[in-house]
């Protein structure tokens, strides 16, 4: 799998993750992650909001994770397909949305066309402090 999600120290730890393959094997390149907005929240004092669009090509999918803050997610295009521990995986259409509280393990979030690409957008609340994506241990 490769990797996915989403700044300074986090950002630059993401951009590492998002475009170096996790095993020398592997060639293809990591879904395309876009930070559209990094923003302090006035009204909640010591977090910020984050949005980030996620493009994976046909048959891309991220790596297992968790994120420190809360994450919503709402597919822009084509289909992903989602799994969080505890849970059943499943299919988001254009249009579809989920929500994953802080702390979350993500273990699938993958297009689930080999053939068509799929959008997703991300919006998070978290410190500024706290990771955007951390990899979970095989």
């Amino acid at each position: 799998m490769n990797a996915l999600h989403f700044f300074a120290a986090p950002l630059a730890a993401l951009t590492l993750s998002v475009t170096t393959p996790a095993f020398a094997h592997e060639t293809a390149p990591s879904e395309k992650v876009t930070v559209l907005q990094d923003q302090m929240l006035k009204n909640a004092p010591g977090k910020k909001a984050l949005m980030i669009e996620v493009d994976y090509q046909p048959g891309q999918s991220s790596i297992a994770h968790k994120h420190q803050g809360t994450a919503m997610a709402y597919v822009l295009s084509g289909e992903i397909i989602s799994q969080v521990k505890g849970e059943k995986a499943i299919n988001y259409k254009a249009g579809e949305y989920w929500y994953e509280p802080a702390g979350s393990e993500h273990l699938v979030s993958k297009n689930a066309s080999a053939t068509q690409p799929a959008k997703l957008l991300v919006f998070m609340v978290l410190a500024p402090d706290e990771q955007v994506l951390i990899p979970l241990e095989n």
